[in-house]
Protein backbone atom coordinates (compact mmCIF):
# COMPACT_ATOMS: atom_id res chain seq x y z
CA UNK A 1 0.00 0.00 0.00
CA UNK A 2 1.20 3.82 -0.73
CA UNK A 3 1.73 6.26 1.75
CA UNK A 4 0.79 9.92 1.29
CA UNK A 5 4.14 12.01 2.31
CA UNK A 6 4.54 15.88 2.11
CA UNK A 7 8.02 16.99 1.89
CA UNK A 8 9.11 20.27 3.31
CA UNK A 9 12.77 21.55 2.57
CA UNK A 10 15.20 24.70 2.90
CA UNK A 11 18.16 25.09 1.14
CA UNK A 12 20.74 27.21 2.67
CA UNK A 13 23.50 29.27 0.86
CA UNK A 14 25.76 28.32 -0.23
CA UNK A 15 25.36 25.22 -2.28
CA UNK A 16 21.32 25.21 -3.18
CA UNK A 17 20.91 22.20 -5.35
CA UNK A 18 16.88 22.86 -6.05
CA UNK A 19 17.23 21.02 -9.08
CA UNK A 20 18.54 17.65 -7.67
CA UNK A 21 16.57 18.01 -4.38
CA UNK A 22 13.42 18.14 -7.07
CA UNK A 23 14.34 15.24 -9.51
CA UNK A 24 15.16 13.29 -5.83
CA UNK A 25 11.74 14.09 -4.64
CA UNK A 26 10.12 13.26 -7.99
CA UNK A 27 11.67 9.85 -7.97
CA UNK A 28 9.99 9.20 -4.76
CA UNK A 29 6.39 8.37 -6.66
CA UNK A 30 3.87 10.27 -8.01
CA UNK A 31 4.37 13.92 -6.98
CA UNK A 32 2.92 16.96 -7.61
CA UNK A 33 4.62 20.65 -6.18
CA UNK A 34 2.29 22.14 -3.60
CA UNK A 35 4.63 25.11 -2.91
CA UNK A 36 7.81 26.32 -3.77
CA UNK A 37 9.06 24.16 -1.22
CA UNK A 38 6.77 21.59 -0.19
CA UNK A 39 6.00 18.44 -2.18
CA UNK A 40 2.99 16.13 -2.16
CA UNK A 41 4.30 12.48 -2.84
CA UNK A 42 2.62 8.87 -2.92
CA UNK A 43 5.37 6.01 -2.46
CA UNK A 44 5.30 2.52 -1.28
CA UNK A 45 8.34 3.57 0.66
CA UNK A 46 8.65 4.37 4.37
CA UNK A 47 8.87 7.71 5.69
CA UNK A 48 12.89 7.26 6.84
CA UNK A 49 13.50 5.45 3.54
CA UNK A 50 11.70 8.59 1.73
CA UNK A 51 13.88 11.16 3.86
CA UNK A 52 17.17 9.42 3.57
CA UNK A 53 16.89 9.19 -0.41
CA UNK A 54 15.75 12.97 -0.79
CA UNK A 55 18.78 14.15 1.75
CA UNK A 56 20.74 12.42 -0.09
CA UNK A 57 20.94 14.81 -2.65
CA UNK A 58 20.77 17.89 -0.35
CA UNK A 59 24.00 19.61 1.86
CA UNK A 60 24.59 19.03 5.25
CA UNK A 61 23.16 22.64 5.97
CA UNK A 62 19.99 21.93 4.53
CA UNK A 63 16.89 20.77 5.84
CA UNK A 64 14.55 18.55 5.55
CA UNK A 65 11.21 17.29 7.00
CA UNK A 66 9.15 14.27 5.73
CA UNK A 67 5.48 14.03 7.31
CA UNK A 68 3.99 10.69 6.70
CA UNK A 69 -0.03 11.53 6.38
CA UNK A 70 -0.67 8.30 6.26
CA UNK A 71 0.90 6.59 9.38
CA UNK A 72 1.17 9.79 11.60
CA UNK A 73 4.67 9.89 11.37
CA UNK A 74 7.55 12.25 10.52
CA UNK A 75 11.77 12.35 9.82
CA UNK A 76 13.53 14.67 9.61
CA UNK A 77 16.91 16.69 8.90
CA UNK A 78 18.59 19.63 10.54
CA UNK A 79 15.64 20.66 12.32
CA UNK A 80 15.89 22.76 15.06
CA UNK A 81 16.13 20.59 18.50
CA UNK A 82 13.73 22.78 20.44
CA UNK A 83 11.00 22.36 17.31
CA UNK A 84 11.75 18.82 17.06
CA UNK A 85 11.49 18.08 20.97
CA UNK A 86 8.33 19.72 20.68
CA UNK A 87 6.74 17.48 17.41
CA UNK A 88 8.33 14.55 19.35
CA UNK A 89 6.20 15.03 22.44
CA UNK A 90 3.41 16.29 20.77
CA UNK A 91 2.66 14.34 17.65
CA UNK A 92 2.28 10.75 19.12
CA UNK A 93 -0.26 11.90 21.99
Amino acid sequence: MANNFLISYDLISPGQRYDLVADAIKQCGPWAKVEFSLYYVNSPKTCEDVAKHVWGSMTANDKLMVLDASNNNFFGYNIDPIVLKLMQDQWYR
